[in-house]
């Protein structure tokens, strides 16, 4: 599985990327959208570099609006698969994994919050929020808020690193900010998860 995983990333470096939109750039929208809505599906793909190569070559605003509606989509169809599939063996042994459970819980009392602060992270369990909020029934249209808004930060500031690269590699300071802004959100992504699965096991479900 980690090899599988390692293979994926290898390919999908920015270069690859980058080629691969500009090789189907004729096609419009549809590869950039494609993109970032298969990072819903398969988590290995890296958000920062495929949302920072569309607006490289898509430019910042059609970059942006690409990535976040590719982000969104996705986020949505994997919300409303799982509700449809909740009652299923396979998806409630998954949901039975403590881990799985805790997040649960949060999504469950905190749906809004757990969500939109998650989604503000470039780098985090993106699938598992989104299958956990499915699975705890939480309403459609503030699930849609939460991405939407949370999304939309997040990919804003990526694009407007993704067509300002050189600026950034020219200058240390900015590429010392760059590489800080990954760092914390790495950090960030894990305290709030903590936080998340602290709380929920001081309140387990009932």
């Amino acid at each position: 599985m980690l090899g599988a995983e390692l293979s994926i990333m290898e390919y999908f470096t920015e270069q690859n990327i980058e080629l691969f939109l500009e090789r189907f750039r004729s096609l419009g929208p549809l590869p950039g959208v494609l993109l970032t809505f298969l990072k819903s599906f398969v988590p290995p793909l890296p958000t920062i570099v495929i949302v920072g190569a569309n607006a490289a070559i898509y430019g910042l605003w059609l970059g942006f609006l690409y990535s976040w509606i590719g982000l969104v989509m996705g986020s949505l169809l994997t919300f409303g698969l799982i509700r449809k599939a909740a009652d299923t063996p396979f998806i409630r042994r998954w949901a039975a994994k403590p881990k799985v459970q805790k997040a649960m819980v949060w999504a469950q009392r905190n749906g809004f919050s757990f969500v939109f602060l998650l989604s503000l992270l470039p780098i985090g369990p993106f699938v598992v929020i989104n299958m956990a909020a499915g699975l705890t029934r939480m309403p459609t249209v503030s699930f849609a808020a939460a991405v939407a808004l949370g999304k939309g930060v997040m990919v804003y500031c990526v694009s407007y690193i993704g067509t300002h690269l050189s600026d950034f590699i020219d200058q240390p300071v900015k590429f010392i900010g760059v590489a800080l802004f990954v760092a914390a959100s790495l950090w960030l992504n894990r305290k709030l998860q903590a936080y998340f699965m602290s709380a929920a096991a001081a309140d387990p479900m009932e």
